[in-house]
């Protein structure tokens, strides 16, 4: 993935990503994003544009269930979250649903992981299941649901690290049921 601002770093001018798109030696992805035609695509790579695009975005919900493989879930839209009172981001693909937190809702749990060299910023997982819980809303308690199930059978997160992200997103009341039947 190549943006204009990564040529200025090297002094080649930006109409030169025009002439190579034009004589398709580059693809354009997205505006301001550009990639070689003859590029394996990612399964990461809706993940890497939104990324690159909003780098203060964190991948969250639906997206994160997917991304921590806790969910038969495919969703249509990455969801990402932003500081209480941010604008959504205005980019064409791919298509973005915004939540936004605010205070240690939004900074605490954030992970960081590299794919096809670019760091995603993801909520770990039981960062993810509290704000499932949060917005079970939005996405259906029953995701929310097999989440935790999923979760907690994989070993992938502990009670302790669920009852510390239950307080921090004020959910602990709405999460104590289903934690005390799954002990």
């Amino acid at each position: 993935m190549l943006r204009p601002s990564d040529l200025v770093g090297v002094g080649v001018a930006r109409v030169v990503l025009t002439r190579l798109t034009a004589s398709d030696q580059l693809e354009k992805v997205a505006r301001g994003l550009y990639r070689l035609p003859q590029t394996q695509t990612s399964e990461y790579e809706s993940l890497i544009t939104v990324a690159i695009k909003v780098p203060q975005a964190v991948i969250c919900l639906l997206t994160a269930l997917q991304f921590h493989e806790l969910t038969t879930q495919l969703p249509r839209q990455v969801w990402i979250a932003m500081p209480r009172g941010s604008h959504p981001p205005t980019i064409d693909y791919p298509p973005l649903k915004m939540v936004q937190f605010a205070g240690q809702a939004y900074t605490e749990g954030i992970e960081l992981f590299e794919r096809d060299q670019v760091t995603l910023r993801v909520y770990g997982v039981a960062k993810t299941i509290a704000d499932c819980f949060k917005h079970r809303n939005k996405i259906g308690i029953d995701v929310a649901l097999e989440a935790l199930k999923d979760a907690r059978a994989r070993k992938k997160v502990s009670a302790n690290d669920l009852w510390h992200f239950a307080k921090i997103c004020r959910v602990a009341n709405v999460m104590r049921p289903y934690l005390e039947a799954l002990e």
